[in-house]
C-alpha cells in the first residue's frame, strides 16, 4: 500500500485492521454468491516463478489454511460496497475502463490463474494507492494526476497487484492469530463497525484494541511492502513497462511528502510503509537488472489524466484558465484540447465545448472518448437529436464498447426512450460484466421502459455484486410478484432466488455447527 493520508473516513481502519476482517470471513460462511459472470475459486498453489522470472517465496498452505480466496474476495466485496455507499468510488465508465484495462494488462503478467483483480479510481485527490481483500485495487485521482507517464502509474499498480499476488493479507492473518481472543475480539469488532460505516467511532474501537500488538503488525507490513516491490517491479518489465517506473513514482511521493501537498501527517507508529530514499534506490538498482524500455505514452493515459482534473475538481474550480495557459506550454495538445472541452462543460459553456470537441472527433475519429464526449456537450447544449446521431454513429463504429454504450444509454433515457436504452445495455451486459453502478443503471432504463419484473431482477443483481443476499431475495421476490412476467422470466428469476436461498440456508447451518 502507498499512500501519503487516509483516503477515506471508515476505510481508514486500514492502516492497521483490515486484514482482521478476513479473520471474520474465514470464521463465517461464505457472504455472497460471485457477481453475475464470474466464478469463485478455492485456492490454488503459488508458481515458482512469476511474470519475469521473479522469484517467489514458497509460502507453504499456511495461508491457505487460514483463509481462502473465496474469504478473500467475500469480505473485499463487503469494503466495496462500504466506499460505494460513501460515495468514494469515482462511478466515471472513461475512467473505469481505462484504469481496469491497464491493471488487468499488468496483473496478467501474474500468471496466477485463480486470482482475480478488480481496479477502480477513488474521488480523493491526495496521492494514495491501496489493495484491499479479493483483488480489489484502489487509485486515487491524485496520484494519477501527480505521476509524470504512463510507467509511473503502471508502477504503482504493480506494487499493489504484488501485495495481492503474495497474499499478504492472508499471511498477516497468520501472524495475528497469535493474539489473545479478547483482543482478536475487539478487532473485528472494529472492522465490522467499520464496514457498517461506523468511521471515527471504530477508529476509536481499534486504537484500544490494538495496544502493544500495533508495532509487530507495522514491522511485518514494511516488510511485505518490500515483497510487494519486488515482485511488482518483475511484473511491470513482463507487461513492457520502463522499470524504471517504480522508483520514478516512489520519488514523486516522497517529494510530495516533503512538502506536505495535500498531505495529512499520521503518527510515525501507524506509517506503516514510508516511501524512503533506501526504498527508492533499491528500486532504481533492481531496474538496472531489467531490459530496459523506451515506450510513448499512449494518448488514454494522458487524455484520462485530464478527465479525472476536471471531474475530480470542487464545483467552485473553474479550470478554463489553466487550460487556456497550458495551450502554450508544449505539452500533450492533444489532451490540453479534451480538458479545457471537459472544463468548458462543467462551466456550463456547452456550445464552447461541442465546437472544440467536434474538431477532436473530425481530426481523431479512432479515440472513442471524443465521441462520447461530444454527445454529452451536444445534449447540454440542447441539440438531442444531434447527441443520439453522434452516439448512434460511436456504436456503429465501436459496438458493445462499454463506455459508449453507457453513455449512450443515458442520452437515451434523457430523450425518453428508455425502452433502447434498456435493449442496448443489455446487449452489452450480456458480453461484458458490468460494474454494480451499471447494473443500477440497467434496472433503471427497465424501470422506465415500464419492465417492472427486469427491474426487480436488476436491483436484485445489484445487491448481489455487493454481497447482500437478503435483500436480493426480496428485490427478486418483488420480480416474481409481477403479473406480466413470461415463462421465461419466471423460471429464470425462480432459479435465481432458490441459488441465493441455498446459500443462505447452507450460512445457518454452518453457524449452528459451530
Amino acid at each position: 500500500m502507498l499512500h501519503n493520508r487516509p483516503p477515506f473516513r471508515s476505510a481508514s481502519i486500514w492502516v492497521a485492521a483490515t486484514v482482521s476482517a478476513l479473520v471474520a470471513a474465514s470464521a463465517a460462511a461464505q457472504l455472497a454468491p460471485a457477481a453475475p459472470g464470474t466464478s469463485v475459486q478455492g485456492p490454488q498453489p503459488l508458481p515458482s516463478t512469476i511474470g519475469n522470472g521473479v522469484n517467489l517465496p514458497d509460502m507453504g498452505s499456511g495461508a491457505n489454511a487460514m483463509i481462502t480466496r473465496s474469504d478473500e474476495y467475500q469480505v473485499g466485496r463487503m469494503m466495496m460496497k462500504n466506499l460505494r455507499d460513501e460515495g468514494r468510488v469515482l462511478e466515471d465508465p472513461e475512467a473505469t475502463e481505462y484504469i481496469q484495462n491497464l491493471g488487468s494488462h499488468i496483473g496478467a503478467q501474474a500468471q496466477e490463474g485463480t486470482q482475480r483483480f478488480s481496479f477502480f479510481v477513488v474521488k480523493d485527490r491526495s496521492i494514495n494507492a491501496f489493495a484491499i481483500p479479493g483483488g480489489f485495487i484502489g487509485m486515487n485521482a491524485g496520484l494519477v494526476l501527480q505521476t509524470s507517464n504512463e510507467s509511473e502509474l503502471a508502477g504503482v499498480l504493480a506494487h499493489e497487484i504484488g501485495h495481492v499476488v503474495q497474499r499478504h493479507i492472508a499471511r498477516a492473518i497468520q501472524a495475528e492469530s497469535r493474539m489473545s481472543l479478547p483482543m482478536m475480539a475487539a478487532m473485528l469488532g472494529a472492522i465490522l463497525v467499520g464496514v457498517a460505516g461506523g468511521g471515527e467511532g471504530a477508529l476509536g474501537l481499534l486504537s484500544v484494541a490494538q495496544g502493544a500488538a500495533m508495532q509487530s503488525q507495522i514491522n511485518f507490513t514494511r516488510m511485505e511492502e518490500a515483497e510487494a516491490d519486488r515482485v511488482g517491479i518483475g511484473f511491470l518489465a513482463a507487461a513492457n513497462f520502463d522499470p524504471n517506473g517504480m522508483a520514478s513514482a516512489f520519488s514523486m511521493m516522497n517529494r510530495a511528502e516533503g512538502v506536505k501537498i495535500e498531505y495529512y501527517k499520521m503518527p510515525d507508529l501507524l506509517r506503516s510503509h514510508p516511501v524512503t530514499t533506501l526504498r527508492i534506490a533499491e528500486a532504481r538498482a533492481r531496474a538496472t537488472q531489467l531490459p530496459a524500455v523506451r515506450r510513448a505514452d499512449p494518448p488514454s493515459y494522458t487524455l484520462i489524466r485530464e478527465r479525472l482534473r476536471v471531474i475530480t475538481a470542487s464545483a467552485e474550480e473553474d479550470l478554463r484558465p489553466y487550460y487556456a495557459k497550458m495551450k502554450g506550454s508544449g505539452t500533450d495538445m492533444l489532451a490540453m484540447q479534451y480538458g479545457a472541452a471537459l472544463a468548458d462543460l462543467k462551466a456550463n459553456d456547452a456550445a464552447s465545448a461541442v465546437e472544440t470537441l467536434r474538431q477532436l472527433v473530425d481530426a481523431n475519429p479512432g479515440v472513442t472518448i471524443f465521441h462520447s464526449a461530444l454527445g454529452e456537450a451536444q445534449m447540454a447544449a440542447g441539440d438531442q437529436a444531434g447527441a443520439l446521431r453522434t452516439f448512434e454513429h460511436a456504436v456503429a463504429l465501436y459496438p458493445r464498447n462499454v463506455p459508449v454504450t453507457v453513455r449512450y444509454a443515458e442520452t437515451l433515457m434523457k430523450a425518453d426512450r428508455a425502452g433502447k436504452a434498456h435493449q442496448v445495455l443489455l446487449d452489452l451486459f450480456n458480453n461484458d460484466t458490468p460494474t454494480p453502478d451499471q447494473i443500477r443503471l440497467t434496472a433503471l432504463a427497465a424501470s422506465a421502459a415500464g419492465e417492472t419484473g427486469d427491474a426487480y431482477y436488476y436491483m436484485a443483481e445489484f445487491h448481489l455484486s455487493s454481497g447482500d443476499l437478503m435483500l436480493a431475495t426480496q428485490q427478486l421476490d418483488l420480480a416474481l410478484a409481477e403479473p406480466r412476467l413470461t415463462q421465461v422470466q419466471r423460471k429464470r428469476f425462480t432459479a435465481r432466488r432458490e441459488e441465493i436461498r441455498d446459500i443462505l440456508r447452507e450460512q445457518r447451518l454452518q453457524r449452528g455447527n459451530r
